[in-house]
């Protein structure tokens, strides 16, 4: 993979957040205690082996740089300020000319929380014919659907997933974009569909995974129930669903050519249930393949780590010991 350089637009008002982003920039809005939808890019940023990131600031610009300084977590830092709101266009303009002509880049809108492949789309977006993508999701319906037939109601389907695709807010470039007559807008109804009309416009594509652009208080208020019992992790997240006495059930959610950490569990008993998706366990004597519906056991003291082949959801349960694990071995370095 050549080396790619990360930017996100960073520099909104977010005034459908007002009151809370009088204060703080839509992108330090914490999702949970401490954690900021800006925490939550980097983060994938880092993981995907994107190691320079421009944040493209604006309004408040200087509660960013107070937080994260000029490094996070070994990914460098730098600012590119817009002294006027002109427009994600002009934003993007400013970024794609401090990092220089002919720089891979990956640029995210920075109100979206998404659990996309990154790397994937980096790898994708390399092997693309077309100079400029960007990333689309099935869109999930707001509200739930009623289907009817003649003169009665037949079926209700409660915010189902619909057959079109939105733009997910996340572009790759292959190191130039052309802006063509246009100074100021959004980059969005500009130069994406002056790319789209002549056929430059490629996509990435993931479907079934977490995405929602947090734009109201509601969008906010849901998000913050996504993560009150979700920890993001270096290959996707884990997230608690039970914990009572007796058993622990958690949802783990491993991206495509990911692996979990090397580990074991001193006393944790668990089985694992595929919801979706492929790959195998490792364990230190053998491999377990698995794939949708399929169970697999894990005893105390088994070291294994789970790799995906696919993105896989899986279900772990196990007895009540959600703090038991002991890592053998880390494949992602600093948390």
């Amino acid at each position: 993979m050549t080396s790619t350089v990360g930017m996100i637009l960073c520099g909104g008002f977010g005034k459908r957040l007002r009151p809370l982003t009088e204060r703080v920039p839509k992108p330090l809005v914490e999702i949970k205690d401490d954690y900021t939808i800006l925490d939550k890019q980097l983060f994938d940023f880092k993981n995907a082996g994107v190691n320079q990131v421009y944040l493209l600031t604006g309004f408040l610009s200087d509660k960013i740089q107070e937080r994260f300084g000029d490094n996070y977590k070994g990914v460098k830092i730098k600012y590119v300020e817009e002294d006027k709101p002109l427009g994600t266009l002009n934003a993007i303009r400013l970024g794609m000319e401090a990092v220089g002509p002919g720089k891979q880049c990956i640029i995210r809108n920075g109100d979206v929380v998404a659990d996309l492949n990154i790397k994937k789309m980096i790898q994708t977006g390399e092997k693309s014919d077309y100079p400029l993508s960007i990333f689309i999701t099935r869109m999930v319906s707001p509200y739930g659907i009623v289907e009817i037939s003649g003169d009665r109601l037949i079926s209700f389907k409660e915010k189902p997933v619909l057959d079109y695709y939105i733009n997910g807010g996340v572009y790759f470039s292959k190191g130039e974009i052309n802006f063509g007559d246009f100074d100021v807008g959004d980059i969005e109804k500009t130069v994406f569909p002056m790319y789209a009309k002549n056929n430059q416009l490629g996509y990435y594509q993931e479907d079934g995974l977490f995405w929602m652009a947090i734009d109201t208080s509601k969008e906010l208020e849901e998000i913050r129930k996504e993560y009150k019992n979700r920890e993001d992790k270096p290959w996707g997240y884990e997230k608690i669903l039970i914990n009572t006495e007796k058993y622990l059930t958690k949802e783990l959610f491993i991206r495509e050519g990911y692996q979990t950490s090397y580990h074991h569990h001193p006393h944790k008993d668990e089985t694992m249930y595929i919801i979706s998706g492929s790959g195998y366990i490792e364990f230190e004597d053998r491999k377990e393949y698995f794939g949708k519906n399929d169970t697999i056991r894990i005893k105390p003291m088994e070291n294994h780590t789970i790799v995906a082949m696919e993105n896989t959801i899986l279900h772990e349960i196990s007895t009540p010991h959600p703090d038991d694990t002991v890592r053998v071995k880390d494949y992602y370095g600093t948390r």
